[in-house]
């Protein structure tokens, strides 16, 4: 099953369309009138929504360990530092992800970009 994505509201829009233009589901924050929720609030949605949250925000990793530590589940997050990382090979990436990528083997992980 292909993985579905969904955009912290700091993700560039040339992202997003350029993983549609290849053919991935994407929902952006902004989209889902979700951009002001809080983190927790964020991540969620995302799980209610079945979908993968992509970041660059450093507290999702520590909301990451919250949830671990208390198991609770959460779908993924795939995460990367905005300033170490292209927006081509951010889509490069995530198209690799939602494309041969599984949902269930992502439930909680954290994957990290570049690989």
């Amino acid at each position: 099953m292909p993985v579905s994505l969904y955009m912290d509201v700091h993700i560039p829009k040339a992202m997003t369309a350029g993983l549609r233009l290849r053919g991935v589901d994407v929902v952006t924050a902004q989209e889902d009138a979700a951009a002001t929720l809080s983190d927790t609030e964020l991540l969620d949605r995302v799980n209610g929504l079945g979908r993968v949250l992509f970041t660059f925000d450093g507290d999702f990793l520590i909301e990451a360990d919250r949830r671990l530590e208390n198991g609770i589940e959460f779908n993924g997050i795939i995460y990367a530092r905005s300033l170490r990382v292209s927006v081509g090979d951010c889509i490069n990436g995530l198209e690799l992800i939602a494309k041969a990528g599984n949902m269930a083997d992502l439930v909680n992980r954290v994957v990290f970009l570049p690989f």
